[in-house]
């Protein structure tokens, strides 16, 4: 589930959420985080930028959790859909992202997706997806794991390389059948014909109105039933297998990456302050402080494809091949 909430609510959300749903309040899950020591850490010191004093915590993690968000995909030039810039034609982007939007209006939401689709075609990795994959693999063969949690649909983790990605928002080449439920891959382009030439961002351009029956159609067994993008959904509740594999992660890590997210879409804007409470090591990549900053052992400002390829290269201590 999508939740976007300022620096002062963060005493209203849990560290982990299973089926939890946007509302105007929540019914606390299982784990509910104290927030006592969200207070107490702002009355801290500011988070060390040493790099080295990172290293040394890097050097010694056996099991590593990297969260990503919007920052790492926006150095890529994929749009981020927020603030002044949120906007696809006359449409605020985030309006297009429910599920009464695509009931009202399933031709229009797959144009704004078969946009998107179209947009991540000629976008590519940068060195901050690179070195986080090149880091999980080299890892490896020490016997090491690197996961990244990621809020990106896009998928350039893994065209990184990146194996261990659990995806809390859905997959932008994903679909999903709404008669069967089926999910699978779908890399077609374009993703039905009547899509083709179709989603222009340019406000001036007409809704293409494709009927029902010639947008994306489920092909398992002869379903037949509308297909619709396999993404989260404002409204939605997130996947619990996921969270339940995001649970089991952020619990056994012992050093935690913040990259490129603002900090105030929940669920996720909790999970790493609640590693950080438990006294796990936390590191902060982004172009500025956060919601959550204070509460972080360390916070490196600039682009992340600036700072993380420093921050996960060898270090001095890893076995030499």
């Amino acid at each position: 589930m999508l939740l976007k909430i300022g620096a002062g609510s963060l005493g209203r959300v849990s560290s982990y959420f299973k089926g939890f749903t946007v509302q105007s309040s929540y019914h606390p899950s299982r784990r509910t985080v104290r927030t006592s020591f969200l207070t107490a850490t702002m009355a801290q010191l500011r988070p060390s930028s040493n790099m080295a004093a990172f290293r040394e915590h890097f050097a010694k993690a056996k099991h590593i959790v990297v969260l990503t968000g919007a920052g790492v995909s926006a150095e890529s030039g994929v749009p981020t859909f927020r603030g002044a810039g949120g906007y696809w034609r006359q449409f605020q982007a985030q309006s297009l992202a429910t599920p009464e939007a695509f009931k009202e209006n399933p031709s229009l939401v797959w144009e704004f997706y078969h946009y998107r689709r179209e947009v991540m075609r000629s976008k590519h990795p940068n060195p901050a997806h690179k070195a986080i994959a090149e880091c999980e693999a080299r890892l490896a063969e020490q016997g090491r794991r690197v996961v990244v949690v990621t809020q990106n649909i896009d998928e350039l983790h893994r065209r990184a390389g990146s194996k261990n990605i659990l995806e809390l928002h859905g997959n932008l080449f994903k679909t999903r059948c709404t008669k069967c439920g089926d999910i699978r891959e779908n890399r077609d382009n374009p993703i039905c014909p009547a899509l083709d030439g179709k989603g222009l961002p340019d406000p001036s351009t007409p809704d293409a109105a494709i009927p029902a029956s010639e947008l994306p159609r489920c092909q398992k067994g002869g379903c037949g039933g509308l297909l619709r993008p396999h993404v989260v959904w404002f409204g939605e509740p997130l996947d619990h297998k996921v969270t339940d594999q995001v649970e089991e992660e952020l619990d056994n890590c012992d050093l935690c990456l913040v990259v490129g997210t603002s900090s105030v879409v929940y669920p996720a804007a909790m999970y790493a302050p609640s590693v950080a409470s438990r006294g796990v090591p936390v590191a902060e990549f982004n172009m500025e402080t956060t919601p959550a900053t204070n509460s972080f052992g360390f916070h490196f400002a600039g682009p992340a494809g600036e700072t993380l390829p420093t921050a996960l290269a060898p270090h001095e201590s890893e076995k030499k091949e």
